[in-house]
């Protein structure tokens, strides 16, 4: 997932550059709805591991 919201995030520079502001837009904004989404489930994966005894490093 980390890797999608890397990608939409090179395409909106990608578009920028190349004026596609509508495009660009659209892409950050997934971008960021993806990393967002990765980072709530990497805490819960960390708060399940951290509950389990489990090392969360």
């Amino acid at each position: 997932m980390l890797g999608w919201a890397l990608v939409f995030a090179v395409l909106a520079i990608l578009a920028g550059v190349l004026g596609f502001g509508a495009l660009a837009g659209l892409a950050a904004t997934i971008a960021k709805v993806l990393f967002v989404v990765f980072l709530a489930l990497l805490v819960v994966s960390f708060i399940i591991r951290a509950f389990r005894g489990q090392s969360v490093v």
